[in-house]
C-alpha cells in the first residue's frame, strides 16, 4: 500500500494574472500572427481600429464640451470615457498601429523580418486612417457636432487648434508619452485572463495619457480631419480663429506625433520589456505563454 501523499494538481480554472515574462512570450506569438496577416484582413481590421479610436474620440469629446466641468474632473473622466477606443480594439478585435509597434518584440527575436514589421505598420497605419476618415463623415453627417447647443463641434475645433500649435519637438515628444502609456497599457491587458480583467487594466494608463494632454496618431486622425471639415462647411463661430486647421496643420501634428508613437511605443515599452527579459532567463525558455 503506498502512503505518499498524492501530488497536488493543478486548478482548472486559474484566476492569477500571467506573469510579466508569459506576457512577453505572448506579444510575440501574437506578433508573428500579426506580422503575417494577409494584406486585406490587416487593412480591414486596422479600419476597424481606426473608427474604434475615432469613437473614444467622441466620447471624449461629449466630456470635454461640459463647460461646468473643472479641468482635472473633465481631463480624467473623458480620458475613462477615451478608453473605449482601446475596449473595442483589444476586447473586439483589430489592428491599431500604435499597439501593433510591439511587434518589434518579435522583430528582436527573429521571429519577423524587419521587412514583415514595417510591411504590417504601414498596411495598418493607412487602415487607421481610412477607418478614422469613415467615422469623421458619419459623425459630420448625422449632425452629431451641433449637440448641446453646438459646444461639441467647438469642443472638437478647440482640441484641433491644441494640437496644431505646438512646435515640432513638443509633439514629438508627447507622442512618445502617449505610446508609452498605451503600450504598458496593453502590455497589462494581456495579463488578464478575462474581459473584464483587460478592461479594468488599461483603463487607467489610456485616462492619463489623455488626461496629460499628450499625442495619439490615430486619435489625431479623428479630431484633425473632423474639426478641418467643420472649418470648411462654416461650423465655426464668429469668434473662433480656425486658421490654424489646414492640411499643412494636419500634417505638422501627425508627423512628429507618429515617430513620437513609434519611439515610445516600440523603443520605451516593446525593446525595453525584450531586452529585461531575454537577460532573465537568456537562451533558457520562460513560461508557456498563454492560448
Amino acid at each position: 500500500m503506498d502512503d505518499r501523499a498524492p501530488l497536488p494538481q493543478p486548478p482548472i480554472f486559474n484566476l492569477n494574472a500571467y506573469s510579466p515574462a508569459e506576457i512577453k512570450e505572448a506579444i510575440e506569438k501574437v506578433g508573428v500572427k500579426k506580422a503575417n496577416l494577409p494584406l486585406l484582413a490587416s487593412f480591414m481590421l486596422a479600419m476597424v481600429a481606426g473608427g474604434s479610436v475615432g469613437l473614444g474620440a467622441l466620447y471624449y469629446t461629449i466630456v470635454a464640451s461640459d463647460a461646468g466641468l473643472s479641468f482635472a474632473i473633465s481631463r480624467v473622466v473623458g480620458g475613462l470615457a477615451f478608453s473605449l477606443g482601446l475596449v473595442l480594439v483589444l476586447v473586439g478585435g483589430a489592428e491599431l498601429f500604435t499597439g501593433n509597434n510591439l511587434i518589434v518584440m518579435a522583430w528582436a527575436s527573429e521571429k519577423v523580418s524587419s521587412r514583415e514589421m514595417l510591411r504590417n505598420w504601414v498596411i495598418v497605419y493607412f487602415g487607421n486612417l481610412v477607418g478614422s476618415l469613415g467615422l469623421v463623415a458619419l459623425v459630420f453627417l448625422s449632425h452629431h457636432p451641433d449637440m448641446n447647443g453646438g459646444r461639441i463641434g467647438l469642443s472638437v475645433l478647440n482640441t484641433a487648434v491644441g494640437k496644431i500649435q505646438p512646435d515640432a519637438v513638443t509633439l514629438f515628444f508627447k507622442g512618445v508619452l502617449c505610446n508609452l502609456l498605451v503600450c504598458l497599457a496593453v502590455w497589462l491587458a494581456y495579463a488578464g485572463r478575462s474581459v473584464t480583467d483587460k478592461i479594468v487594466a488599461l483603463i487607467l494608463p489610456i485616462s492619463a495619457f489623455i488626461a496629460a494632454g499628450f499625442e495619439h496618431c490615430v486619435a489625431n486622425m479623428y479630431f484633425l480631419p473632423l474639426a478641418w471639415l467643420l472649418s470648411q462647411t462654416g461650423h465655426v463661430p464668429a469668434d473662433f480663429d480656425a486658421s490654424p486647421i489646414t492640411i499643412s496643420g494636419i500634417v505638422h501634428n501627425l508627423v512628429p506625433v507618429t515617430l513620437g508613437n513609434i519611439v515610445g511605443g516600440a523603443g520605451l515599452v516593446g525593446a525595453l520589456y525584450w531586452a529585461i527579459y531575454r537577460a532573465a532567463f537568456g537562451a533558457a525558455a520562460p513560461p508557456a505563454p498563454p492560448s
